[in-house]
């Protein structure tokens, strides 16, 4: 497939047909994506392919729980687990809890993560992340710039491969419970979970901001970029 067109084209895809993504497959797809740029190329992730129904159950758990929190942002008009979020706007979450809870439907993608063809774990080893921002008086992310870009990396392999999929951190809110589920180490955690298969749907037509939205000269509210 045409890189250009892999890039502008790749959806996230939620819904899968009832057919098998072997374990050779996803091992393909590593190694694949295992050629991913990170900080050092200490390549610090482990995938945990989850095969077994009853841990995938508690995965599944353990997002909807997660899921309903996400609903209940939703519900209450503020961006779902924003760091900048008000003590008020906070309040107002956890007034729509129930509600969002109610709203939860047998074919959710939450409800149905468990019977997902291929569910992987993406994890990160604490000690190989570069976090120059651990310092900083505001929301550290500069350790993802390690791991997501081989997640992403898994998504393209799937797509050359006729298969569809979505990073999903939803469940990451409950990183306790899921350390118990998967059994990991004090310096290992959650960075996503992934779900694979073949689309049920094809879905075209991305849709996304336009450059001159993001893209500024020389200063945050600098001229649109190649204006």
């Amino acid at each position: 497939m045409d890189l250009r067109h892999a890039l502008r084209s790749t959806p996230a895809v939620r819904d899968f047909l009832p057919l098998p993504v072997e374990e050779s497959t996803v091992r393909r797809l590593l190694d694949t994506a295992r050629f991913a740029p990170s900080g050092g190329n200490r390549q610090g992730w482990h995938v945990i392919d989850v095969r077994d129904p009853e841990r995938r159950r508690a995965i599944r758990d353990v997002y909807v729980d997660a899921w309903v929190e996400y609903l209940a942002h939703l519900r209450a008009g503020v961006t779902p687990f924003s760091p900048l979020l008000t003590h008020e706007e906070r309040a107002a979450v956890a007034a729509h809890h129930a509600p969002a809870c109610a709203s939860i439907g047998s074919d959710d993608f939450a409800a149905r993560l468990d019977v997902s063809p291929a569910l992987l774990v993406v994890c990160a080893r604490l000690g190989s992340l570069a976090a120059t921002d651990q310092d900083l008086d505001r929301y550290h992310f500069i350790g993802g710039a390690s791991i997501y870009p081989f997640v992403w990396s898994i998504l393209l392999a799937a797509r050359e491969e006729g298969l569809g999929g979505v990073m999903t951190t939803v469940a990451v809110a409950r990183e306790p419970t899921l350390r118990a589920i998967l059994q990991l180490p004090d310096d290992v955690a959650v960075a996503a979970v992934v779900a694979l298969g073949h689309p049920r749907h094809e879905i075209t037509g991305l849709h996304r901001r336009e450059v001159d939205n993001f893209a500024t000269r020389d200063s945050f509210d600098g001229p649109p970029l190649g204006r």
